[in-house]
């Protein structure tokens, strides 16, 4: 039997409720009950921080910046699509470690890149002498992130935050890989996830109450200079 996981096909926000919305969905991991997908965009040219990043005083006349609820680099929203994999407790990707249910993300893509013309792998090792605290994450690429075959050239990123609800990972794909097309590269993406995974995707709607919640986290937390300044997690 196909295992069935949800879509949810989300629009534009700003970047501080695209952050809050994740965290309601990672606590609500276990109302889902299955895995969902979330595809959504920014709408304003963004960089979001990782959760132990110091925060870069320089881009802040040219982007609005926020700090994740997931680790990893610094990311600019200006040409990229984003998603998020939310998995709940118990599912068989929450029993692979860190790393493996990072790559599985990874390597799901690898053909929808061939299928794009797009020839890439997945990087085997970590770069030298980053320093964790101002890395960028398209500069900077970890192993398993997407790259370019021969120079490297990073073509998608992800990180992800593990509690006791599930996982929380977090990704984002350089536009250029479908010719800057957002569309193209969403269908590609969800198309590429349900060959790679063996599902099927249900389209679904967020309840009311998380939007909600979502919103008033946005305020009082993403949007704060004390959330955005600090490392907080």
């Amino acid at each position: 039997m196909t295992e069935e996981w949800l879509l949810w096909r989300d629009t534009v926000h700003d970047p501080f409720f695209n952050m809050s919305m994740d965290e309601i969905l990672l606590e609500e991991a276990g109302s889902l009950g299955v895995p969902l997908i979330r595809t959504y965009r920014w709408d304003r040219p963004s960089l979001s921080i990782g959760s132990s990043q110091l925060y870069p005083e320089k881009e802040a006349a040219r982007y609005a910046i926020v700090r994740r609820p997931t680790g990893g680099g610094n990311v600019f929203h200006d040409a990229d699509l984003t998603y998020t994999a939310v998995i709940p407790a118990g599912h068989a990707l929450t029993e692979l470690n860190r790393m493996e249910s990072y790559r599985v993300f990874h390597e799901a893509m690898l053909p929808m890149l061939s299928a794009l013309g797009v020839t890439a792998e997945l990087k085997s090792g970590e770069s030298a002498h980053v320093d964790r605290a101002t890395m960028k994450c398209f500069v900077s690429p970890s192993r398993f992130d997407v790259v370019a075959e021969g120079d490297g050239g990073k073509y998608a990123g992800a990180a992800q935050r593990r509690t006791r609800n599930g996982i929380l990972h977090q990704g984002s794909i350089r536009l250029a890989v479908a010719g800057g097309d957002w569309e193209k590269l969403n269908e590609s993406l969800i198309a590429a996830l349900e060959s790679f995974f063996h599902i099927r995707f249900r389209e679904h709607e967020i309840p009311d109450a998380w939007l909600e919640r979502a919103e008033i986290l946005a305020r009082a937390k993403y949007e704060s200079s004390e959330w955005n300044r600090g490392a907080q997690y």
